[in-house]
């Protein structure tokens, strides 16, 4: 589900005042704390990247019953998975649901990973 926006904040103001939204703006922040990241818009959804025309680190997005953080490929980053358990993967994506509450996962530990690698030049991407 793209909410689409020109930019962040229009992004945000978008987005149902719902569970989706508050998952969304913890993950967000996550993020944030690393002050290399520049938010921008990119596909419609939140971007983080160096601010330029290169592919972004993460896309974060609110869909219907989850909210997605697009990583690239996730077994890079995480080989065997474990900062990851008990989260809903796809190749690149890492699925959000409702019941997750955000510290008791390894979500900020693979965050902090990924910046790690794509900080040291390393491919993250699909």
């Amino acid at each position: 589900m793209i909410h689409g926006g020109k930019t962040a904040q229009e992004f945000l103001d978008k987005l149902e005042d719902d569970w989706k939204k508050e998952k969304l703006l913890e993950v967000r922040q996550l993020i944030l704390k690393h002050p290399q990241l520049k938010e921008g818009m990119n596909y419609g959804m939140l971007s983080y990247g160096d601010g330029t025309e290169a592919e972004p680190l993460f896309h974060l997005n609110a869909q219907k019953n989850y909210v997605s953080l697009y990583v690239g490929d996730i077994h890079k980053i995480d080989p065997d998975s474990s900062l990851l358990k008990g989260l809903n993967l796809g190749k690149g994506c890492i699925r959000i649901s409702k019941s997750k509450k955000i510290p008791e996962t390894g979500l900020k530990e693979f965050i902090q990973k990924a910046v790690d690698l794509w900080l040291a030049g390393e491919d993250t991407s699909c």
